[in-house]
């Protein structure tokens, strides 16, 4: 998948803040391992791997149908087998 990214400072001032940059999370939206739709704000999640081992779940929001805005992002705990 492609798209293009709007990003607000300060979303990415809570990445920086979780040890994250914005190719991770962008990596994870264009590349999950998962899909889903948050249960608390129906936005939909992407799901992935960082570099350095981390699972983590991305927040966005479709502006269109090619540009998503990240709302935010945070490791989770890793899904069970």
């Amino acid at each position: 998948m492609y798209f293009e990214f709007h990003w607000a400072d300060s979303v990415l001032e809570k990445l920086d803040a979780r040890d994250l940059v914005a190719e991770e999370t962008e990596a994870i939206v264009c590349h999950p391992v998962r899909t889903d739709v948050s249960t608390s704000t129906g936005r939909p999640v992407a799901f992935g791997w960082v570099a350095d081992g981390r699972y983590v779940i991305v927040v966005y929001e479709p502006l269109d149908s090619v540009t998503v805005q990240v709302i935010t992002a945070y490791a989770v705990p890793e899904p069970r087998a």
